[in-house]
């Protein structure tokens, strides 16, 4: 029956008239209570015997047992010296059931609901039971779900709850379009906000559901673009969100307002404040006239003035930015004035909801501990820290008063998430055949915020193992500690030689500036050739005869990345530069040297990227010589259009086999185009340009083919490769298809004209 239908209202059986009228009973008779004991319902009723009551107070007494909750009726009459109480009790809950629900499962709905088994039944609460269930589905986006309880009655005064579910379709966003946009073009500003359209991928991309929270975020996904980018001026003056006739389907709309694009003008450092030297402060400013103004940029001044103001031993000095406007010539002079803050210090920080991430791990993104002046900017920094790692869906870090207006207490809210990942997979090469591999990767090992994975692959010719464990904060500091395990057996993919390849690397990581890191790292290595047979080269036979050799060495790696200051959200350069020392143990003496340079910007209304890459590397011994193993070999994803081991010195026998042999020295320039292709953007799909030249070169001087053999492509011979891309955000990820043609190449090189790989983002 229907939840409506079974509740009685319940009224008490006092006449209008009577309430004048004064009562006494000598004794209370209670009937139809089955559950709750007589003296309970007296007790709610507050009535002694001989108490001399009005009908006013006798209506109070039926009030008070109503209100408990545990009734569908009462009825107080009054018959003569007795007073008779006749209850109905509200039945209890024998079982809840979801019928019609299938995109939410039963275990998720149960959360949700406040009726219980085996508790009283409550109309009121199960009504309040159905609306969440509704709203769980409109978070889906299922705006037309409708939820209907309703009782079955048993024996013994229990009911079954039933919660009738039509769960409705999704009211999807057909159309995403924006009025007033003229610098950045709809389908640019689609990609900022999180909001996607509907397309043929509806049933993979969960964002193309209309979800009302949703917007709000999308408006602050489009101000922070806009301010990034100098437009100071920016604001949505409206959202307007139609709804379809048939009810599944939204037409959205923003209406913006994108204002003048400003650039910062002067900048200087202002305080009245005796024992501040102003002139240091000036000097420590990286913020120079002429570039976009951002608010990011102002605030790593503000952080970088406020951690020299502490290494000065100056205490609750704040940065107050005054910012003043130039309309004439679209600037904005930047003023940061050093003020004396109120003495307020943190009493304590409160961690709470990590049930699994120890409370160390989230203390060290805090640069503020107890008792330290209390720095608002400080402890927004550290929420971004804390939400930066991964570890957690939800983060709030709020400050509240202690137990003085002098001390303050932060408070930090967590709520976990997975962080770690298990797969089991196979795979067919034509060079390794099948295989299996089983990887598994946490990033939280333990809740200590370390990372730890590994690997094993299988195939036929080929076989992989790894294990790699990180401590990215030792002793609670941005000092990362590791080391790395890998071993591995294959035929070199397809050539006449085997390898057996062991290594084990500790490293240490540390910054060296706002933009650069700095690795240490030692290696240790175990590497033996073992020629295939009579097909085998000279070159390979003769190492391989060399037997096993063991390589130690010490390196370190330099890189610089703009990135990681995130100044600017359309550039970004990055430069690496990495050298290892072999000798300190092991068989031989070398050095071996690696550069890479990368630049990166958007044109076209950041439509589209440019991105120009330089690699190169060499290698040279001055006790022993490099083998094959050794020696440098480009793969498709360094040089596009040739296999592994495509380009470079080979040894050629007079059949026509050969065998790669890698070079000594390498050098590789990549340039490339990534624009929209016209299809829809909720597809994902986009393409691409390139232009690839390069070569690998040098052999050892004493190297020298089997008798009858050449070794061909010695020397330095640039290649020339055009190609385009098409690149995919998949449900299984990023992947970048690439199809390649070579406009100059040897007569030995292999050429792949096609190669599919995980596209990584630069």
């Amino acid at each position: 029956m229907a939840l409506g239908t079974g509740a009685a209202t319940a009224i008490a059986v006092i006449p209008q008239a009577a309430y004048a009228q004064v009562y006494s009973f000598n004794s209370v008779d209670v009937q139809g209570n089955q559950r709750v004991e007589a003296g309970t319902i007296l007790t709610y009723a507050r009535i002694s015997r001989g108490q001399r009551l009005s009908a006013g107070e006798l209506n109070d007494a039926y009030q008070r047992i109503l209100a408990s909750g545990l009734f569908e009726s009462v009825d107080m009459v009054p018959q003569g010296n007795t007073l008779v109480i006749r209850v109905v009790e509200y039945p209890t809950v024998n079982r809840i059931v979801f019928e019609g629900n299938k995109r939410i499962k039963d275990e998720d709905l149960a959360p949700i609901v406040q009726s219980q088994t085996r508790r009283v039944f409550s109309a009121r609460v199960a009504e309040q039971d159905a609306q969440k269930i509704s709203e769980a589905y409109v978070t889906q986006g299922r705006l037309a779900a409708r939820v209907t309880p309703k009782v079955i009655r048993r024996s013994d005064n229990r009911v079954d709850l039933v919660f009738e579910i039509f769960e409705g379709g999704v009211s999807e966003v057909e159309r995403i379009g924006f009025v007033g946009n003229t610098v950045y073009t709809d389908r640019r500003l689609r990609r900022v906000v999180d909001t996607k359209q509907a397309g043929i991928l509806r049933a993979i991309i969960k964002k193309d559901t209309f979800i009302e929270d949703r917007v709000e975020f999308d408006k602050q996904l489009l101000n922070d673009f806009y301010m990034a980018r100098g437009y100071v001026d920016f604001r949505i003056t409206g959202v307007n969100a139609e709804l379809a006739q048939e009810r599944d389907g939204y037409f959205m709309t923003f209406s913006v307002e994108e204002g003048q694009q400003f650039k910062v003008g002067q900048v200087a450092v202002n305080s009245d404040l005796p024992d501040v030297d102003v002139e240091k402060f000036q000097r420590a400013l990286k913020l120079r006239p002429g570039v976009v103004y951002s608010p990011l940029r102002v605030e790593n001044e503000i952080a970088r003035l406020e951690k020299l103001a502490i290494r000065e031993g100056l205490s609750f000095v704040r940065v107050d930015p005054r910012i003043d406007r130039n309309d004439r010539d679209l600037s904005l002079d930047v003023t940061f004035n050093l003020v004396r803050g109120p003495r307020i210090f943190v009493e304590r920080i409160d961690i709470e909801g990590n049930t699994t991430t120890v409370d160390s791990v989230i203390r060290r993104q805090f640069d503020t501990v107890e008792g330290d002046p209390f720095n608002p900017r400080a402890i927004r920094e550290s929420a971004e820290r804390i939400r930066a790692l991964g570890f957690f869906g939800d983060v709030a870090v709020d400050a509240r008063e202690g137990s003085s207006p002098q001390q303050v207490v932060v408070d930090v809210n967590v709520e976990e998430q997975p962080t770690g990942s298990l797969s089991f997979g196979a795979s067919f090469s034509s060079t390794s055949g099948f295989g299996a591999n089983i990887s598994f990767s946490e990033k939280n090992f333990l809740g200590r915020g370390q990372a730890f994975s590994f690997s094993v692959n299988t195939a036929s010719s080929a076989k992989s193992y790894g294990l790699t464990f990180v401590e990215p904060a030792l002793f609670g500091q941005d000092l990362g500690l590791g080391f790395a395990v890998n071993y591995s057996e294959t035929d070199n993919l397809g050539s006449d030689y085997d390898t057996r390849i062991g290594t084990f690397r500790p490293f240490l990581d540390f910054p060296v500036s706002d933009n650069g890191r700095l690795q240490l790292r030692y290696t240790a290595q175990m590497s033996e050739i073992a020629a295939g047979g009579a097909l085998a080269g000279g070159v390979v036979a003769t190492e391989a005869a060399l037997g096993e050799r063991i390589d130690s060495s010490f390196g370190y790696t330099y890189s610089f990345d703009t990135k990681r200051a995130g100044l600017s959200p359309t550039k970004r350069t990055l430069l690496e530069f990495s050298q290892d020392f072999g000798g300190v143990g092991g068989d031989t003496t070398f050095v071996r040297t690696g550069v890479k340079a990368v630049a990166q910007t958007k044109i076209m209304s950041e439509e589209v990227t440019l991105r120009a890459t330089l690699e190169g590397g060499a290698l040279s011994y001055s006790k022993g010589e490099s083998r094959v193993t050794d020696r440098f070999m480009i793969s498709p994803s360094l040089m596009r259009g040739f296999d592994y081991a495509g380009i470079g010195p080979r040894e050629i026998d007079g059949s026509g086999n050969s065998d790669p042999l890698g070079g000594n020295y390498f050098a590789v320039a990549r340039f490339e185009a990534e624009f929209p292709v016209g299809l829809p953007e909720e597809y994902g799909i986009s393409g691409g340009l390139f232009y690839d030249m390069g070569s690998v070169w040098g052999v050892n001087s004493t190297t020298s083919p089997a008798a009858g053999n050449s070794i061909v492509s010695q020397d330095f011979e640039l290649r020339h490769v055009v190609g385009f891309s098409v690149f995919w955000d998949s449900a299984l990820g990023p992947l970048r298809l690439d199809f390649a043609e070579p406009l100059s190449k040897q007569k030995y090189d292999e050429v792949k004209n096609f190669n599919l790989t995980v596209s990584t983002q630069f």
